[in-house]
């Protein structure tokens, strides 16, 4: 499990500076359209040189077979990554991604509490809630300085 959560920490450094790098590439290229495309083309090399280096090239085959809806997530990755191209430049770059954040603890708490897309259920207890509250006020008070 230690080795999951130092992934998932190391993955949420990368989210802001995704957004500042990337926000500074539309604003120097001016167009955030086009530097999403050109973070989208890097980003594809990426995990193609992954699927090489990495056991798994056999979820081609799969992925015929599964439901339509699961690919959903590369539209929301292109939201995320054209919105806070667009926005970070104009809204900052702390602001864009605490909003961001704020949304993600509403939509993990729903997520895990209902089991959705096949996750593994895990109740919004009271103290659960409790602790989503605190960290949603914690982001907040960010927003007030």
């Amino acid at each position: 499990m230690t080795q999951y959560a130092a992934i998932m920490l190391v993955a949420g450094f990368g989210i802001p500076i995704l957004a500042a790098l990337n926000a500074a590439l539309g604003r120097m290229i001016g167009s955030p359209n086009t530097a999403a495309v050109i973070l989208f083309a890097i980003a594809f090399g990426t995990s193609a040189l992954a699927l090489v280096l990495l056991p798994g090239t056999s979820g081609f085959a799969k992925a015929a077979q599964a439901p339509k809806h699961l690919f959903l997530a590369g539209v929301l990755i292109a939201f995320y990554v054209l919105s806070i191209t667009h926005v970070a430049p104009h809204f900052g770059v702390g602001n864009a991604v605490f909003f961001v954040l704020l949304g993600q603890l509403i939509s993990a708490a729903a997520i895990d509490h209902f089991g959705l897309f096949g996750a593994q259920v895990s109740p919004l207890t009271w103290i659960r809630a409790g602790g989503i509250a605190v960290m949603a006020l914690g982001v907040a008070i960010t927003q007030l300085a």
